[in-house]
């Protein structure tokens, strides 16, 4: 299997999510969120854009109902036993299909949540699913109940997460050196890109915004890359991704001479950088972080 924690780690997280739908008087959870079901058993997927379902029984039970196209990334990736297929044909009924793996664990009559903010389940679905389970069992909202798990990093994950750090780093690296007047934003990017999947590293999970120009002050990805000037300044927002954990960073390369704004937001940055490391530690809530340093 290509597994990237222990099946000890997996069962581990299975537990403490049972305990948590117990605390919270769930029978069982539905899970639609693709980071949820990778933390849980490491079904790794971008299949999620088709409708797919994981229950998760506060027994212990584990059952997975997907497409045909993931039934082999299931079985590779994942320690889910129990990989059920629905058929995309017209007529297809998938959330009734969902309905009859629920109750062949018992959960009919029982009081089972749902991760309803997932990017899989579209409103459609989710009326869909609502549809199916009514007059089956209570539905409740559970979205956040293994988000909330996932919070606190084990020290694989923060493994991960380290050299996810360096990849990004390699990357600014790169930008440095490409980033001069006449270059290609977009041959600079594929460059960062390159570095990233050097080292073992994977997409991020969104488009990096990157400019020069007007378009360094756009924050979202956009189509069309234009050319660094002269003077310019080019705005980097860029991630590298370990096993899909992520690493951020976002900073601006300027060529010729620096306007004299820009000397000016500058000049505190390090001074208060250094200050919010200070304040911030896992113990303390990042708003009492940005109080014990105004203005950064």
């Amino acid at each position: 299997m290509a597994l990237h924690f222990t099946c000890e780690e997996f069962a581990d997280r299975q537990r403490r999510a049972c305990k948590e739908m117990a605390k919270a008087g769930l029978d069982g959870l539905l899970i639609f969120r693709q980071e949820s079901m990778y933390w849980l058993t490491g079904y790794d997927t971008s299949g999620y854009s088709m409708f797919q379902g994981m229950y998760l029984g506060a027994d212990g039970a584990l059952a997975l109902l997907t497409r045909s196209a993931d039934q082999r990334q299931a079985r590779l990736t994942s320690v889910i036993e129990d990989i059920r297929i629905w058929t995309d044909r017209e007529g297809a009924d998938p959330a009734g299909e969902l309905r009859g793996m629920v109750a062949d664990y018992g959960g009919r009559g029982k009081r089972i949540g749902v991760e309803y903010h997932a990017y899989g389940l579209t409103a459609q679905r989710g009326k869909m699913v609502d549809a199916a389970f009514a007059g089956f069992c209570e539905l409740v909202d559970a979205s956040d109940l293994v988000r909330l798990l996932r919070l606190v990093k084990s020290p694989a994950e923060l493994a991960y997460l380290r050299q996810a750090g360096r990849l990004v780093d390699e990357a600014c690296a790169v930008s440095q050196r490409l980033t001069v007047p006449g270059a290609s934003v977009g041959a600079v990017y594929g460059e960062l890109m390159s570095a990233i999947m050097r080292g073992d590293g994977d997409p991020s999970a969104s488009r990096w915004p990157m400019g020069a120009g007007e378009e360094a002050l756009l924050v979202r990805y956009h189509t069309g890359h234009g050319t660094v000037a002269p003077r310019d300044q080019v705005q980097f927002e860029i991630a590298a991704a370990y096993r899909h954990y992520h690493a951020a960073l976002m900073y601006v390369i300027l060529t010729g001479e620096p306007d004299p704004r820009t000397a000016t937001c500058s000049t505190p940055a390090p001074r208060r950088s250094t200050r919010a490391k200070r304040h911030c530690d896992p113990a303390t809530r990042s708003a009492r972080c940005s109080r014990r340093t105004p203005g950064f």
